[in-house]
């Protein structure tokens, strides 16, 4: 099953060796966030259906690296996942925007039937405390490129559909992706897909109009 599969790869994940002035964030390192993952894979993924692949860039501080699991915040994840959590209530933006699109779906059960949504880098970084993306600073993007292309494997190697990976968090990150893919054959097309923090700042007026753009991506 694949839920078994996605606990396994976080449970065992080992960090990178990165630069001095980083640190890593590994929230399913925490006993308690990976009984709470645990308890999401279980309930979403207890199956062997081929899905595909949302990738953003790292976890952040307020969202995955919080809960273990990306783009999902305290409240999202109590109130759309229904999983209890030691968390509180709060909120991030991002988690909000994705939560959107996936109400929009037709919810978190029917969207995780389809889809799994990791990262580029599975696990997050952090400088002078506060998040940083992996490719933010060279030396650290050279340092985490083998420990991602082996993750993206690891990932692929559970059966997921690789026809199509819909790459979230803008030109960088899907840059970044596209280079590895044309290297190492990991799908037949990348989809880019703006930012949802991006969007939640910036573009408000618009949320709906970018609803639409990734439900059209994820063919809905």
């Amino acid at each position: 099953m694949l839920a078994q599969k996605l606990i396994n790869f976080y449970r065992q994940l080992k960090p990178p060796g990165i630069p001095r002035g980083f640190e890593v964030l590994h929230p399913q390192h925490d006993k308690e966030v990976m009984q709470v993952v645990k308890h999401f894979f279980t309930k979403f993924y207890d199956d062997s259906r081929p899905r595909k692949l949302l990738l953003g860039i790292n976890p952040g501080r307020h969202g995955a690296g919080m809960t273990g699991i990306n783009f999902t915040g305290p409240r999202q994840l109590k109130e759309f996942c229904g999983i209890d959590h030691p968390w509180g209530n709060s909120s991030e933006l991002s988690a909000e925007f994705i939560y959107e699109v996936i109400m929009q779906y037709g919810g978190p059960t029917a969207f995780y039937r389809d889809y799994f949504v990791g990262a580029v880098s599975p696990l997050g970084f952090i400088k002078d405390g506060k998040n940083i993306n992996y490719y933010d600073d060279k030396k650290l993007e050279q340092a985490v490129t083998p420990f991602i292309i082996d993750t993206i494997r690891q990932q692929l190697d559970m059966g997921f559909d690789r026809t199509v990976c819909l790459c979230i968090g803008g030109e960088k990150n899907f840059k970044f992706l596209q280079t590895l893919n044309q290297k190492n054959g990991f799908f037949q097309s990348i989809i880019p897909l703006a930012h949802p923090r991006f969007i939640m700042q910036y573009r408000r007026k618009k949320k709906q109009e970018f609803v639409d753009e990734y439900l059209k991506a994820l063919g809905h």
